[in-house]
């Protein structure tokens, strides 16, 4: 892990969204496309904002969302409206974009289909976190029911998670596929996320989900 500490938010979303830009343009000179996989929440929408700009060729670059709250992509909570309101705009309109949520049906209901189209994506080839104060990141949170088997090394791309902490269910990469994306960033902002973070370094991914996608992973904080 490689910690990068940065005077405030804003320099923190262009050095990381330039970064990122990077590790995308990189990909594209061996491969036809590239799989971004990106948090929801409000935590990257600077970045968002300053890398949607990016002279990328946008219509090779596949995104994703790293979890979705199953709520329909108008919803405030849908993290897909908040990847097209910021992510998706200027240049970065031209990516295609994979969406989890599938109206009218629950999520166990359409797992296998959403995996389908997940599967030829990996491994991810450029990925970007959040972490919540529960140490919690993507929808792996701890404690909740299911996440022994999202954390297993076996375990399927994609896994449905209903913790109790939040209103609605959700679906969420699984801590392989994340750890095992090509080029990692973890966004945090503020001392209690940089308190949370080394208090998770010290513990098992069960009780601290990020850990277990932290290795070799750039994390970027800033007060």
């Amino acid at each position: 892990m490689k910690f990068n500490e940065y005077p405030d938010q804003d320099m923190l979303a262009i050095e990381v969204a330039n970064e990122i830009a990077g590790d995308l343009k990189t990909h594209l000179l061996n491969h036809d496309t590239v799989s971004f996989a990106v948090a929801g929440g409000t935590t990257p929408g600077l970045i968002f904002d300053d890398l949607c700009a990016a002279d990328i060729e946008w219509d090779r670059v596949h995104v994703m969302a790293t979890d979705e709250r199953w709520v329909p992509q108008e919803h405030a909570r849908s993290n897909a409206a908040m990847i097209r309101a910021r992510l998706l705009q200027n240049r970065a309109a031209a990516a295609q974009f994979l969406p989890f949520h599938v109206p009218e049906r629950e999520p166990e209901e359409v797992l296998a289909e959403l995996e389908s189209r997940v599967v030829p994506e990996l491994p991810l080839s450029v990925l970007l976190l959040g972490m919540g104060e529960d140490m919690h990141t993507a929808s792996l949170f701890p404690g909740a029911e299911g996440l022994l088997e999202a954390l297993e090394p076996d375990a399927p791309a994609l896994t449905v998670m209903r913790p109790s902490s939040q209103p609605e269910a959700r679906v969420s990469l699984t801590a392989r596929v994340l750890d095992g994306a090509i080029a990692k960033h973890l966004v945090i902002f503020g001392d209690a996320k940089r308190r949370a973070l080394e208090q998770a370094m010290t513990l098992p991914p069960e009780t601290a989900p990020v850990q277990a996608v932290l290795s070799e992973a750039s994390v970027h904080w800033a007060p």
